[in-house]
């Protein structure tokens, strides 16, 4: 079983490359649609799961964006594991719609709050909308995918009760 959870998660980490490269324009830098998978993961693979493809999926978007926010990355990959981790620990308990909203919210106002003591309030009411805009879309491609995939994945992972 743990080897299909590894597969399962480069799957899922290979498609945050994919996402990271489908950019929305945004006032400051871009955008990426590279968060939606690690909502995957977290409802198919777990809290843990989710967190580790969110900061990874993080890291590959930025370094495909060119890093613009430099080491500040790290920061940012922090807080989408975090993110993702609760976004999965709500969603596997029943809360779906707290675990988006929670999400959206989290992303878009939230985890940008530490940059508007490192570059400004500017900076915070410029990238808030266009955050809010990706988290909207990622949030509501991961509700699509999750029941559609929950079926093929859920069978391999009840047998011996890891995916519930």
């Amino acid at each position: 079983m743990k080897s299909m959870r590894m597969a399962m998660a480069g799957m899922l980490v290979a498609l945050t490359a994919v996402g990271a490269a489908i950019k929305v324009p945004a006032i400051i830098g871009t955008v990426a649609l590279d968060a939606f998978p690690a909502l995957l993961a977290a409802v198919l693979l777990g809290g843990s799961g989710g967190a580790i493809v969110a900061s990874i999926g993080h890291l590959i978007s930025a370094m495909i964006g060119g890093m613009p926010l430099g080491p500040l990355h790290f920061l940012i990959a922090g807080e989408m594991a975090l993110l993702a981790f609760v976004f999965g620990f709500l969603f596997r308990r029943g809360k779906r719609w707290q675990a988006g909203m929670l999400f959206v919210l989290g992303n878009a106002f939230a985890a940008p709050l530490p940059f508007i003591f490192l570059m400004g309030k500017a900076f915070y009411l410029a990238i808030v909308p266009s955050l809010f805009i990706g988290s909207v879309l990622n949030t509501a491609i991961a509700y699509i995918a999750i029941p559609r995939l929950a079926r093929f994945v859920e069978p391999y992972f009840s047998k011996t009760g890891e995916g519930q």
